[in-house]
């Protein structure tokens, strides 16, 4: 193995990554070959992340609410 790749391979930070990944390897196994994944959710939460940025300091609660009911 050559200097640079046994260096970085010996990474604390990479170890634990490895070691996690082992782990939790049914996840992992199912994350990349099942055909669901979140994207959907992950594209709501994004919207009403930037409403409630472009609300900052504007309005309540309540206004947030309808908005974010409001562009369902």
């Amino acid at each position: 193995m050559p200097a640079k790749a046994e260096q970085a391979h010996t990474l604390p930070a990479r170890q634990s990554f490895a070691r996690h990944l082992e782990r939790d390897l049914d996840t992992v196994i199912a994350g990349l070959s099942l055909p669901w994944n979140s994207g959907v959710v992950e594209g709501h939460v994004n919207r009403i992340k930037m409403l409630k940025r472009q609300m900052v300091g504007r309005a309540g609660f309540e206004l947030l609410r309808k908005r974010v009911l409001l562009y369902s």
